[in-house]
């Protein structure tokens, strides 16, 4: 079976094409979702930016130059969207939200092992919080999203040592944040 191209989809949903708008937001759903599950503080924040990141998306798509990828420019939208829920909700947001479980159950076949795993993925999205925004964001771009250090600068408009400084201080903080946990 033959995937559609992004570009392909992109061109049939701005005929009015709804199954290739769905087919789409099917293909990267996900990776919003967990996005907004690393950066944001509930699994209901992370729902809220996918829909508004489709939205924007939709709104948009028109615009986006089909010379580039899909999924750098809708992960520009996801980012923005995430910088304005902090934005919008500054005051209320607080450090200890509600933990999240990101792990497939069915991968796992022992109790033990899934309990550690996710004790540990806990142990992490804790402590990719803890840092300032800046500075997450950039983890999460390299780390999970697996971006070279120019695509983050371009994706953020910044320098290139800009994001290395916040890379490299944000890996130093994480570390230093698990070596508590773990003891």
């Amino acid at each position: 079976m033959f995937t559609k191209s992004d570009k392909k989809l992109v061109s049939q949903a701005l005929k009015g094409n709804q199954t290739a708008w769905v087919d789409l937001v099917k293909r990267y759903e996900k990776l919003v979702y967990h996005y907004g599950i690393r950066m944001l503080p509930s699994p209901d924040d992370a729902f809220d930016l996918l829909q508004d990141t489709f939205s924007s998306v939709f709104r948009s798509l028109s615009d986006w130059n089909q010379d580039d990828k899909f999924k750098p420019w809708l992960m520009t939208i996801a980012h923005r969207r995430c910088v304005e829920f902090y934005r919008r909700r500054r005051p209320e947001i607080a450090n200890d939200e509600a933990q999240h479980e990101l792990i497939d159950e069915s991968a796992f076949t022992q109790p033990e092992v899934r309990l550690s795993d996710s004790q540990q993925q806990t142990a992490l999205i804790r402590a990719i919080r803890t840092l300032p925004l800046p500075q997450r964001m950039v983890v999460e771009l390299k780390f999970f999203q697996h971006l070279t250090t120019r695509a983050i600068a371009d994706q953020l408009q910044e320098s290139e040592n800009t994001i290395k400084s916040r890379l490299y201080s944000g890996v130093e903080k994480l570390k230093r944040e698990l070596e508590v946990v773990n003891g």
